[in-house]
């Protein structure tokens, strides 16, 4: 097996500037700390909303992106609260898969009791990762297809987490991590005048950590069941009782 080549690149895909820090920020600071690519891809400017303009959204979310060590992209679909279900959304976002190439792709969960932008982004994500690999269509002629090795689903909050499906439990309790992660979300300081999200995110990773036993950790539910090679990779359990 081979250990020295680096990691395929993380791609996360979110609906609005702050999605993918207050979700799963400290996922992504732990896998760029570690030496992986992560690209964030926002598909909207947070034109919609309460506070903040589109362009003070777009600096917060460069910004973050720096902290957590990604890089960052943003594409034009239909704008904020305004995403539809289009197949010409689902080739683009599938043009970006084969750009980048990612052993891992991050969507938003696909429960629709959360903003509509959230689930509706997270299906067309899915789609995307099938049409990725597939090569014979006319609309990808100058990129090769590419196939990712896992699709994995995150919640913005309780309520759009999978009902029924168990999640992988992420670690990031390490204090640098958890400081790197705060950080981003401090970032986004106009979305502070609607809600204390990041008391609510921490709160959120220090349950789900309590919960397996850790300080802090993030969920992610797997689109498809995750393949390990032996049974020596997995050492613990998220059970704790």
């Amino acid at each position: 097996m081979k250990t020295n080549e680096s990691p395929a690149p993380l791609l996360a895909f979110g609906a609005h500037p702050d999605d993918l820090e207050f979700s799963v920020g400290g996922i992504i600071a732990q896998e760029a700390r570690a030496g992986r690519h992560v690209h964030l891809v926002v598909c909207s400017r947070g034109e919609a909303g309460t506070n903040g303009t589109p362009q003070q959204r777009t600096a917060e979310a460069k910004r973050a992106a720096k902290l957590l060590g990604a890089t960052i992209e943003f594409l034009t679909l239909d704008g904020d609260a305004h995403l539809e279900l289009k197949s010409a959304h689902a080739f683009k976002l599938a043009a970006v898969i084969r750009k980048v190439k990612p052993g891992i792709v991050l969507a938003p969960s696909l429960g629709q009791n959360q903003h509509p932008d959230h689930w509706r982004l997270g299906t067309l994500v899915r789609d995307a990762t099938r049409l990725a690999r597939y090569g014979g269509l006319k609309e990808f002629k100058t990129q090769r297809p590419h196939a990712v090795g896992q699709l994995f689903f995150y919640a913005l909050s309780p309520g759009a987490e999978p009902i029924g499906s168990t999640p992988v439990i992420i670690d990031i309790s390490e204090p640098e991590i958890v400081g790197l992660w705060q950080a981003a979300m401090e970032a986004h300081a106009s979305q502070m005048k609607t809600r204390n999200y990041v008391q609510l995110q921490l709160a959120r990773a220090r349950v789900h950590g309590l919960n397996a036993g850790l300080q802090y950790a993030q969920p992610l539910w797997p689109n498809d069941p995750p393949v390990f090679d032996s049974l020596s990779q997995l050492t613990r359990s998220a059970r704790q009782f």
